[in-house]
């Protein structure tokens, strides 16, 4: 698969690259955070048609995310988020979802830096570039997409383009999934009051109070597989509901780093600290099971490197272990220490002795356990992190 970074000009075009002279495209576009089962149907449509029309499977990737930018831009005079952004309510960090796009058999990525200058274009503009530069002949899109200034290319839109034109041809993937979830307007992380996975709140509700609950939370009707609602469910602790979304576990990816030394010496817990710099969505404060896996040590010289990321996920059993997984800001040692900085560790089980201190880890979560709670002391926390190794032991069994 090939990759391809393009920054639009300060009029928002973009330079796009010739794939081909003779051989066309099957493309599809779009933001694709968090690659849940909609995108994926999405991308396996447009595999499908390249394969059968001997085309170019192509996906056209907006990095940042658009909606970010255009409230970024809402909330900052008109201005736009810089390099340094760091997007906190993105599900998957960039080369995340490529990932997941190269298991998928996509050969050509194309990832645009998101611009306000680019998003002024039409949809017609930005379609003729993509039949005229890249060779399209088919765009795949999702029932409810939309594009172009304004958000006009919608799909009814494109499909009267398409046989105004007949220069390409418009395919639709259906709606998919079991339809439509109401979520509060804005999403703000709740951390649920007791242990075990929390159910939906709105679960047995009547019509009537449904309603009143939609009043309440200013809920939005959105569908059930799409990225917002993934965002709702890990903001409430809901994993095992976002998981099925999103076909796999969801998962972020960090550096490990020096914590307070307090796992190994205090508590006999030896854990790995991600840093601040996390890809991906962290969920609401908790305690989760789930599993780590060593993607290695990047920089190192060939002859001393780990196997490489790619390599540990295809095989990952071998660096693959179930654990515990801390998010919060310790509190039973916060008092002590005055560190109060909200921390992402994982207490790795197995009999190994691990040293990832800066290597990359993903993080994966199969289900809540618990929320954070402060111990009268070090006993009664070890006694609630043996129970913890126990049950993540018991749902990563059931989940693997």
């Amino acid at each position: 698969m090939n990759i391809t970074i393009l920054t639009p000009d300060a009029n928002g075009l973009v330079d796009w690259p010739t794939l081909s002279k003779t051989k066309k495209a099957v493309v599809t576009v779009g933001g694709f955070d968090g690659m849940h089962l909609g995108h994926r149907a999405v991308i396996e449509r447009v595999v499908e048609l390249a394969k059968a029309t001997k085309s170019f499977s192509v996906v056209i990737m907006f990095d940042p995310r658009p909606g970010i930018v255009h409230h970024y831009a809402a909330t900052h005079h008109n201005s736009e988020p810089g390099p340094d952004f760091c997007d906190t309510g993105a599900l998957t960090s960039a080369s995340q979802r490529i990932r997941v796009m190269r298991e998928l058999g996509i050969d050509q990525v194309l990832v645009v830096r998101y611009s306000l200058a680019f998003a002024a274009k039409s949809f017609r503009f930005f379609l003729g570039q993509l039949v005229g530069k890249l060779g399209m002949r088919t765009i795949v899109l999702g029932a409810d997409a939309a594009m172009g200034a304004n958000r006009t290319g919608d799909v009814k839109a494109i499909e009267n383009l398409a046989q105004a034109t007949g220069v390409f041809e418009l395919d639709v993937v259906g709606d998919r999934g079991p339809g439509y979830v109401r979520i509060p307007a804005d999403i703000v992380p709740q951390v649920p009051l007791g242990p075990g996975e929390p159910v939906d709140p709105t679960e047995g509700m009547t019509k009537a109070e449904l309603r009143a609950w939609s009043k309440d939370h200013q809920g939005r009707k959105v569908r059930v597989w799409s990225s917002s609602n993934v965002r709702y469910l890990l903001s409430q602790g809901r994993v095992k509901a976002a998981n099925q979304v999103l076909g796999s576990l969801h998962g972020i990816e960090g550096t490990v780093v020096h914590g307070e030394s307090s796992g190994v010496d205090r508590i006999g817990f030896p854990t790995a600290n991600l840093g601040q710099s996390v890809d991906g969505y962290i969920p609401v404060d908790g305690v989760y099971a789930g599993w780590v896996i060593d993607l290695g040590k990047p920089g190192q010289p060939d002859e001393l490197a780990a196997p490489s990321e790619e390599t540990r996920l295809a095989a990952h059993s071998a660096w693959r272990w179930p654990a515990a997984i801390s998010i919060g800001t310790k509190p039973t040692f916060s008092e002590s220490t005055g560190i109060n900085e909200r921390v992402v560790e994982s207490y790795a089980i197995t009999d190994k002795q691990l040293d990832l201190y800066g290597h990359l880890l993903r993080v994966e979560f199969a289900g809540f356990l618990r929320p954070q709670i402060k111990f009268d002391g070090i006993d009664e926390l070890k006694a609630a992190l043996a129970a913890d190794v126990e049950h993540t032991l018991e749902l990563t069994t059931q989940a693997s």
